[in-house]
């Protein structure tokens, strides 16, 4: 039979291509590695039971220490404004001066008043002294020497009245000098040189505000308080409390070198939020914080004794969003389990049931291997993962 060349090239192709099919047959019949070669290289992490510091970012504000609003106590014409705007000032400092031209005129009044009521009482106090030396030889009568006792004391009592209209008026005079309730940082002024202030008036002259140290208070969700003290009532966490322990976190993310102490936690929770109150007193030396300046602090929560913390790679999640992790067993087989994880320390995960100290978790590998496989596991180093700074809660 004769065979064009064209029909020569459609066999060689066709030679080809049953030649690769077979190849292909072949590389699909050939014994995977980990199945039919051997156990497969996995890197595990031995878990172990160490105290673990349970920590909560949350977010805030920073408040002044102290804070005061300055009024006048006197009315009157500003007369001038004895102080820096910005600057800091001493509890005691003079801030304002007042008119007080009228002010002194009433306490020269009241001094003058005072000296009538001792003159009075002075010349009442002679002719008591008389009127008993003349009872003595019944030269007046008794009723007339009761009416001279009488007048003395009443003399007695106008200059004690005199006395203290005095330090009325003296009182009034020095509240044209308007002085500094506090130490602290003064803001701007809200009135200049000739502007009329009323005794005791809504507006504030100055606020002082007290910045070191400073408040940095946060708001907690009652829920997480619930969680937490089951978790101490079960004995499982030892409490933190006031005076603990509070790092600042700025709003651009660098640390604040200063450490706080948590002062107060509220009683009582926000209907509208859910929340209550922490409040921590932070120093502040360099004027770093400002009162308003949004923060994050890092409170404690308290301590787990024997916390297990598993790399994150060693944590996967099933269909139905559960964790689940791959565990080499005594005979190096890998078995699944379905743990319980809260939050995330660092880069792991604090495990609260499902595994136990001791066991041996995959966290290189993982996809290599199914459970019921034979591995052969390596250990891997692990940071320190009591020393994480924070931890916030598990997804």
């Amino acid at each position: 039979m004769h065979t064009t060349p064209l029909g020569c090239a459609a066999a060689r192709r066709l030679r080809t291509m049953v030649g690769a099919a077979a190849l292909v047959l072949a590389a699909c019949g050939a014994p995977q590695h980990g199945s039919g070669g051997g156990p497969v290289p996995v890197t595990v992490v031995t878990l172990r039971a160490r105290p673990v510091t349970l920590t909560r970012e949350l977010p805030g504000r920073a408040a002044a220490f102290l804070v005061a609003e300055v009024r006048p106590q006197a009315t009157g014409i500003v007369k001038a404004r004895l102080f820096t705007e910005g600057t800091d000032v001493q509890a005691g400092q003079a801030l304002y001066q007042l008119d007080d031209a009228l002010y002194r005129a009433q306490y020269q009044t009241s001094e003058a008043a005072l000296a009538k009521a001792e003159a009075g009482r002075a010349v009442a106090r002679l002719a008591a002294s008389r009127g008993a030396e003349l009872m003595k030889t019944h030269a007046i009568s008794a009723q007339d020497n009761d009416n001279l006792v009488a007048t003395e004391r009443q003399a007695a009592a106008d200059v004690a009245a005199a006395r203290a209209a005095l330090e009325t008026s003296r009182v009034n005079l020095a509240y044209t000098r308007i002085a500094a309730p506090i130490s602290g940082r003064i803001g701007k002024s809200t009135v200049t040189a000739g502007a009329l202030v009323t005794a005791n008036q809504a507006a504030p002259l100055a606020t002082i505000q007290r910045l070191d140290p400073i408040y940095v208070e946060v708001s907690q969700a009652s829920s997480e308080w619930l969680r937490l003290k089951e978790e101490i009532d079960a004995g499982r966490l030892e409490a933190g409390g006031p005076g603990t322990e509070v790092a600042v976190v700025l709003e651009d993310g660098r640390r604040y070198p200063q450490a706080g102490r948590l002062e107060l936690s509220e009683v009582t929770v926000d209907p509208g939020t859910g929340s209550f109150a922490l409040r921590a007193v932070v120093p502040n030396p360099g004027s770093t914080l400002l009162p308003g300046m949004y923060v994050r602090a890092i409170v404690n929560e308290g301590t787990r004794s024997a916390g297990l913390l598993v790399p994150q790679p060693g944590i996967a999640r099933d269909p139905k969003g559960g964790a689940t992790a791959l565990v080499v067993g005594r005979d190096d087989k890998v078995e699944e389990r379905k743990v319980t994880v809260s939050r995330a320390i660092g880069d792991q995960w604090l495990v609260d049931a499902g595994l136990e100290a001791g066991d041996r978790v995959i966290v290189e590998g993982v996809q290599k291997v199914q459970p019921g496989a034979a591995v052969k596991p390596t250990e891997a180093a692990v940071p320190n993962a009591s020393k994480a700074a924070s931890a916030v809660p598990a997804h």
